[in-house]
Order: C-alpha cells, then structure tokens, then sequence
C-alpha cells in the first residue's frame, strides 16, 4: 500500500502541470512539485520541497485578493452549477509578472463534493500576446491615412512574431483579385514581388483563412483582411521556420486577428477619404453653379448682339470671320456652362429597373460618327445573361458618354478599342473599357477625377468628375488603370435585384462598331 501510495505520488509530481487538492474551506492538502512554480510568494519560498499542506489556495499562490473569486468558484461547483471553473491569476514583481489559468473542479465521495483539485497552466506568453494585440487594435485605430495603417501594421507585426518580409494586397473594385499595395523585407521591384506572391494571395482569398506553407528556408503565412463590408485583401508574412506547432499556432492567430484589425482600418480610411472627397466635391459644386448662373445671363447677351451684328453688317467679311469666332467661343463656354451646372445642382436619381448593357448599347450607337472620324473600331463582349438592377439611365448613360469620349481622344487613331461587360459571382455588373493610348503618367492618373483637371486643351475637366459622382450615387465605383499597353476604364455596378429579375439572353453577344 505503501509502494502503490508512493508510486502515485511519482507519478503526480512527473506531470508538467501545476497539480493540487484542497478541502471544502479551501486549505491544500496535497500538491504536487509544479506546484512550486506558482505557489512562490515571501511567505512561501519557491522550493520543490516546501510542504503547502494546510495553507489556502489563495495564501499559497500569494495573492489574497483572489480569495473572493476562489471562493465563488467552489460555491458553484458546490451547488452543482458548474463542472469546472477557470480563473486567470497573475504573480510575480511588476515587469517580471507570470500569469497562470487556474482550473477547480469538483472531488466527490459517492454523490457529495468532498474537496476540488486546482491545477494551473503557465499562460504568460498567451497572455502578453493577447495584451499586444489589444495595444495593436488600439494603434490602429488612430490612423487616418494607409500609409500610415500599414506603418502601424509592420510595427505590430514585428512587435508580436518573427516577421523577415511583409506584404499587403488590396482587392480590386471587382473583389476578384489582389494587387500589391506596399511591401517591407523583400528585394526586387513590386512587380516581381507581386507576380512572386500572387498565387498566395489568390488561395487566401478563395480559403478565406489564414493559409501557411513552410520550407527548409521559410515559412509563409497568408491571412485575409476583411472589413464590415467584406474583404479588403489579404495580408502576407514570411519567417524563418518554426519548429513548434504551438508557437506556429499562436503565430496564425496574432496574423488573423491583426488582418482583421488592419482590414477594418483601411476600410475606415476609406469611408473618411469618401465623405472628405464627397463634402469638397458638394462645395465646389454650389460655386461651380454659383458661377454658371452668373455667366449664363451674359452669354446670351453676347450671343444675341453677335448675331444682330452679324445680321448688320453681312457684306463685311471681316465682321462675318470675326463674329463666327464669336458665336463659336460663346458656345463653348456655354457648353462650359451646362456642365458645370450638371455638376453642381445635381438632379435626384430616377430609378427604374434596367440593364446597364442596354445603356452601353445606346452610348456606344451615339457616338458612331465620333468613332469614325477617328477610324476606330470598337470591339464590345457581353455575357450570356441580362444583368438587371435600379438606374437612372438617363444619368448612366451621361457617365458612360464622358468615359467613352475620353477614351476616344487617348487613343491612337485607327486602333481599337475593347468594351467588355460581364456579371460578377458576387452580385455585381462590371465593365471594363480599354484604349491603346500611352500610358497616363501616375502624378496625372491620381487626379484625372478631379474637377476642372484636365490635360486636353479647351477641355472642362468635370467630364469623369461627373462620371464618378454619378456612379458613386449608384453605391458603384470607377476606377482607371493606365500601362505601357494602354487605359483602362473599370466600373463596378451592384445589382439589388434578386436573381429571379435577370432573364437570359438567347446567346452571347459580339458587336464590332467602326
């Protein structure tokens, strides 16, 4: 009996868990050597020896302040309210602090609970990293700008893991891809590290979870970003390799919860972006208006005097060459006029339901002559199915117009232009419309949607000012993408009709303009 009793407590002590037994009142009456790690106050030196028979729970582990909470612990498992409960503890000086999980559950004789085992697991590195990533969320939701986001993401990220190289993609307007938005670590332009990791960020996307592969040299970790609207991309770490599950677990969880952190700060950077963007464009559109109407008035006083002179004096060639200049420049600021009341005194949406193919197709069969002084052939794909939804296609299809009148004057004459439109599996309606023009330098691309921007001589510059506020009305987006190879116009339009609305067409369509 003796053997067997002794046996058993060889047994107890060999476990790496912190092991111990108390009465009803709460006072050890066993534990095991572990228990030396946690119960190591002044009062009860760290000693594989000490005996804490006959000492609290809450003495023993140094800590009174406990007491309340082990006490309501063992109340419920008394009651029979709970079969275990847990409870955090933290010990040790300030700065050097160890935090345990302490676990009770209930020891019964026949029916009756007769004491509890306590057992106490070393959370300290769990703890600290949790403790870190709420510092994270906090940092994190203080940028205004993402550049400044992803500073704050690679200094967490270094902070919490073994990180050697990061890199973060954003999803597209269409939400299918991603393309790289800033990197850190890696050597080699951003088009090489891009194409390096594209597969990456394209299974972590399709998984939407935190992906991992690992080889003799590094380990990659790939976690989506998601924002309350969806995905905004998708985050990519690269380390040495780790050998313990565990660390390589708790690794997954820190990148999963700071792409999520991420994910919904880049999206609150473009919710201010939008509103800022959207109340400087409402301001320049009461001046815009503002200046349009006291223009409109003396344009037509011009043009009323310029055509009795005209009348006046018909045998004058002089004044006939001299009035037609006129009467030309005072229509193009009339146009210019127009425009800029478009802009600014914006007309409410006039919903109906409609296929925004159809209004490409009205666009695109009004501006056949402007194709063809230019000799451009315009080559338009469609999917197989009508993509319905609620538009105003009276505005849409002035959008359109502006989009499809710029892409004409970027492009070479006699080249082609592509206006491909399909249904997205996400419940959308893309176009997309490219010119084979050069590319559009990137100081200029950044502000081609500005009011009053423009490179063309004698242009307005509201055009795609105006195409993009019209689409942003729709909850849709416009985006334009410019390469050696050419522009191209992307826009994305959601679809709030169920699928029951949409009717199929009798075949794909392909319509070649010249």
């Amino acid at each position: 009996m003796i053997a067997m009793e002794l046996l058993d407590r060889r047994v107890v002590d060999s476990l790496p868990l912190a092991i111990c037994t108390v009465d009803l009142e709460g006072r050890i009456t066993s534990a095991n050597r572990a228990w030396s790690r946690v119960a190591h106050t002044s009062a009860v030196p760290e000693s594989a020896d000490t005996d804490l028979r006959g000492l609290a729970v809450w003495d023993a582990i140094g800590d009174p302040s406990a007491r309340q909470q082990l006490e309501h612990a063992m109340s419920l498992l008394r009651a029979g309210r709970a079969s275990t409960v847990s409870v955090e503890h933290v010990s040790g000086p300030t700065g050097a602090e160890r935090v345990f999980l302490l676990q009770l559950s209930p020891l019964r004789d026949d029916h009756a609970v007769a004491g509890f085992t306590c057992s106490a697991a070393d959370i300290t590195p769990c703890h600290h990293s949790r403790q870190a990533l709420i510092d994270s969320g906090i940092s994190l939701s203080r940028p205004v700008s993402q550049e400044r986001v992803y500073q704050e993401v690679a200094q967490q990220i270094r902070r919490l893991t073994p990180c050697d190289g990061l890199a973060i993609a954003l999803v597209g307007p269409d939400a299918e891809s991603a393309r790289l938005a800033w990197h850190s670590g890696f050597d080699g332009p951003a088009e090489a590290i891009e194409r390096r990791f594209r597969p990456t960020f394209a299974a972590t996307l399709a998984a939407g979870r935190v992906l991992s592969t690992e080889s003799d040299t590094a380990l990659e970790m790939c976690a989506p970003m998601e924002g309350a609207d969806g995905v905004v991309g998708a985050m990519l770490l690269v380390a040495a390799p780790i050998e313990s599950p565990q660390r390589r677990g708790e690794i997954e969880r820190i990148l999963a919860t700071v792409a999520a952190q991420s994910g919904a700060a880049i999206e609150r950077v473009g919710v201010v972006r939008q509103h800022e963007r959207k109340r400087r464009l409402e301001s320049t559109g009461e001046v815009a208006a503002g200046v349009a109407h006291e223009l409109r008035n003396p344009l037509f006083g011009i043009s009323s005097a310029a055509q009795l002179l005209r009348f006046r004096a018909r045998e004058d060639p002089v004044v006939e060459k001299n009035v037609g200049r006129i009467l030309r420049e005072v229509e193009r600021l009339n146009r210019m006029v127009t425009a800029l009341l478009d802009y600014g005194r914006p007309r409410p949406l006039r919903l109906t339901a409609a296929d925004p193919d159809d209004v490409w197709d009205v666009v695109v069969e009004a501006s056949r002559g402007l194709l063809e002084s230019r000799a451009l052939r315009l080559e338009r794909s469609r999917d197989d199915h009508h993509s319905r939804g609620m538009f105003d296609t009276e505005q849409l299809a002035q959008a359109f117009r502006n989009v499809l009148v710029n892409a004409i004057d970027a492009a070479p004459e006699a080249s082609d232009l592509a206006l491909s439109t399909s249904a997205l599996p996400g419940g959308a309606w893309r176009c997309r419309l490219h010119n084979g023009g050069p590319a559009i330098p990137a100081e200029t691309l950044e502000r081609v949607f500005e009011v009053f921007f423009s490179t063309k001589p004698g242009a307005t510059g509201i055009g795609l000012a105006l195409s993009r506020r019209i689409i942003e009305e729709h909850a849709g987006s416009i985006v334009l993408e410019s390469a050696t190879d050419g522009t191209t116009c992307t826009i994305v339009l959601p679809l709030p009709l169920p699928p029951a609305a949409t009717r199929a067409r009798p075949s794909a369509e392909t319509s070649v303009a010249h």
